[in-house]
């Protein structure tokens, strides 16, 4: 690099310097100190607690690049624009690197970043399987490898994204940086996964700040789909906005925005209300979200691709018509409201005909053509094979293609490599078909409980925060009294009686195998099994048939 950023080693006073912060949350600090001495970082913190400094101000403590990996171009804009901002009191510069731009222009961007005048990159973890993209950033010689929205990376995570598991070749063929892995949301096993998956060595896993006191919780149970339909609309026009109604379905989304708009014109309430979904234009996406942080929309109904990059602070109420895939998913779109600390309403509609929908979507197999293609081709290759030329070679569709190399990989039959994709074993193509759909069915198995976790909120007659907070590896001692079943009166102290197996304990089932112990009640705990996923176990059985030990 050509230039030193900061000339301090103290990250108070870079964030008192660079942000005007009178000092740093205690996480934040510990992260950014771990990160500038070499060390990976997975940080796990709730939405508004800060993520985003702890590797903005270990970019700028560092020399060399620090590598941005984003999977919104949008949101990758707001971040530029944001340390760029900054420039007179920190000399930085941001370039997202992307599609959006033309060849000659992403051209200069790199000439730029090899000069060593450019200190954040952002880019998509597809731009990171480009042999030349990473031969720039080598080039280059980065410090950092950030990696945003890092349970994407995770296979039992609640947004998993294929692109997001090459990451870690990509890593060693860029120079093995120091990793920063930041995530809002993530389970003991989802954090576990991303350090495997990323290769972190001796990582630091900081995670905390889950309870969000200021949110009410609630669940308002139907029998009818219809009357919680109608329910769902009435809400929104009644809860003081701006706020969220996430659903299940694109289609739905344009349905209850014009229900709500039509009720609230009737009411003489008039809402400026608009749908946001994946089929829509980019364009229209866009103005969407321009429109709703701005604060000229009243709500908007969503399904969970409204979600990363929202930086609202006046969010007043998160309305979920349809029940979340999990606990992830349903916390994260729950925390986008109340980030400026004042109270927010949270609540979840809820059938449990519902599950089945669920359930559908979180069906997996595996592709028996292109798993016996792929296994042939990479037989028959002198050596290892980049994704990209398999994709040219195979006539599936890069889609299809990528699939199932994805299902390969976490079958441990194809491991992706500095040089490409090569055999873990001899294998043959009927026997790593089998393989493969062994494990489709694992992580189908996976789902499914991770769906069984949110009808265990959904249905608890305990503490909603309890609940929520002993999934996440916090425990709340007392009752929270601020969510439904406090005010019911419905959730009491716990006796305890599961003090032999206390939260994250590790647990040995004889049949299970290895597990950690997500959630505790007076009569009955989740555990999270790696091949079985989540399951719940009476007390009682478990110590009448004495059927876990700690590990």
């Amino acid at each position: 690099m050509t230039t030193t950023r900061a000339e301090a080693t103290d990250p108070h006073e870079v964030a008192r310097r660079v942000f005007g912060w009178d000092d740093l949350r205690p996480l934040q600090a510990e992260a950014i100190e771990a990160a500038v001495g070499g060390r990976d970082v997975l940080a796990v913190l709730p939405t508004g607690y800060g993520k985003s400094a702890i590797y903005q101000l270990a970019g700028i403590m560092a020399d060399g690049p620090c590598v941005v990996v984003s999977p919104l171009i949008a949101l990758q804009s707001d971040q530029c624009e944001g340390l760029n901002s900054m420039a007179d009191s920190a000399p930085t510069r941001s370039l997202a690197i992307n599609s959006s731009m033309g060849v000659r222009q992403q051209a200069e961007a790199w000439d730029e970043v090899v000069a060593g005048r450019v200190h954040f990159v952002f880019l998509t973890p597809e731009q990171l399987a480009k042999r030349e993209v990473l031969e720039r950033i080598r080039a280059a010689g980065p410090s950092f490898l950030v990696v945003d929205e890092a349970h994407c990376v995770s296979a039992w995570g609640h947004d998993f994204r294929p692109d997001y598991l090459r990451l870690d070749a990509a890593r060693h063929r860029m120079g093995s940086p120091t990793v920063i892995a930041l995530t809002a949301t993530a389970s003991t096993p989802v954090r576990e996964e991303i350090v495997d998956r990323l290769a972190m060595t001796d990582a630091l896993v900081l995670a905390g700040g889950f309870d969000r006191s200021e949110l009410h919780l609630a669940v308002r149970r139907h029998v009818e789909d219809d009357g919680k339909k109608d329910a769902v609309v009435e809400r929104a026009v009644e809860l003081a906005g701006p706020g969220l109604v996430y659903t299940a379905t694109r289609r739905s989304t344009e349905e209850y925005a014009e229900r709500i708009a039509a009720r609230a014109a009737d009411s003489d309430r008039p809402l400026r209300v608009r749908a946001y979904h994946a089929g829509q234009k980019s364009a229209d996406r866009e103005e969407t979200l321009g429109s709703f942080l701005d604060g000229d929309l009243d709500v908007v109904v969503a399904t969970s691709a409204f979600g990363m990059g929202i930086d609202k602070e006046d969010v007043r109420f998160v309305l979920h018509a349809d029940i979340p895939d999990s606990l992830d998913t349903y916390y994260q779109e729950a925390g986008r409201a109340g980030r400026d600390r004042e109270p927010a309403t949270i609540e979840l509609h809820y059938r449990s005909e519902d599950l089945g929908l669920r359930s559908f979507f979180s069906s997996h197999s595996a592709d028996e053509e292109v798993i016996r293609a792929v296994i042939k081709h990479l037989r028959r290759a002198d050596g290892p094979v980049r994704l990209s030329r398999l994709k040219k070679s195979l006539d599936f569709g890069p889609r299809r293609v990528t699939g199932a190399v994805n299902l390969l990989e976490a079958a441990a039959l194809v491991e992706s490599g500095r040089k490409g994709l090569e055999l873990v074993d001899d294998v043959r193509p009927k026997e790593a078909v089998r393989r493969a759909e062994e494990t489709s069915e694992m992580f189908e198995r996976i789902d499914r409980s991770r769906i069984g976790m949110m009808r265990g909120y959904a249905e608890t007659d305990g503490c909603r925060r309890q609940f929520l907070l002993g999934y996440f590896g916090e425990e709340l001692a007392d009752p929270c009294g601020n969510c439904d079943n406090c005010d019911a009166g419905t959730a009491v102290d716990l006796t305890h009686d599961a003090a032999d197996f206390p939260l994250q304990s590790a647990v040995v089932h004889r049949e299970w195998g290895s597990g950690i112990v997500m959630s505790v009640d007076d009569d009955r705990l989740t555990v999270f099994f790696e091949e079985q996923g989540y399951r719940t176990l009476s007390l009682d059985l478990v110590r009448d048939q004495e059927l876990l030990t700690r590990a």
